[in-house]
């Protein structure tokens, strides 16, 4: 298996992201990509057959379409947690949803966030706004990981191996929400407590 099918990463708890990106910016990393709102499909068979075993299986709409693949078996080391991940660039969404239902499968989950990314000391640092609360996602290996999170000082930062699926269901279960999509409409109003992630 190919190592650039390989995906490590950590993701944080941020509540200044606007002071994390001037710290990235003031220690040499470089914009990559500026903020823009991401739209996503997560897609399953009738038998849930992928979530079953954590698999994902979803469609992204920002500045392009992709279609992604992530398999639910994952190992945790140091600073993240390593996973089978592949993706493919899509030349039209609307297509590809066609070309997912013909195929059986449906959308069974849809979220939103507002994404900028940065690169730094060899990795990738995405900035991401979701309705629930603000998180930083660090890719790279475990070594440059962590040469960034001391750079930055975000060794105490709260730190999570969970998707941002499986953070929502947690949020969804503590305050009783009714909603099934992480969208920043479903959450106009509601301010989501640090608390509730690490209580």
């Amino acid at each position: 298996m190919s190592e650039k099918l390989q995906e490590t990463e950590v993701k944080l708890l941020i509540p200044d992201l606007a002071a994390l990106a001037s710290a990235i910016a003031a220690a040499g990393g470089a914009l990559t990509a500026p903020r823009i709102l991401e739209k996503n499909v997560r897609y399953d068979n009738a038998s849930f057959d992928l979530e079953k075993v954590g698999s994902v299986l979803r469609l992204r709409q920002d500045s392009r379409a992709r279609l992604t693949f992530k398999e639910g078996a994952r190992s945790v080391g140091a600073f993240g947690s390593t996973r089978f991940e592949a993706e493919v660039e899509v030349s039209d969404f609307e297509t590809t949803e066609i070309i997912l239902k013909c195929l059986g499968y449906t959308p069974i989950w849809r979220y939103e966030k507002y994404r900028t990314t940065y690169t730094f000391m060899g990795c990738e640092i995405v900035l991401d706004e979701m309705p629930f609360g603000s998180f930083a996602e660090i890719e790279g290996e475990d070594d440059q990981i962590g040469a960034v999170l001391h750079t930055l000082g975000l060794q105490d930062a709260p730190r999570f191996t969970a998707s941002y699926a499986s953070l929502f269901r947690m949020v969804r279960e503590r305050l009783g929400l009714p909603f099934a999509d992480l969208t920043f409409a479903n959450f106009q109003g509601i301010q989501v407590p640090s608390e509730t992630f690490i209580g």
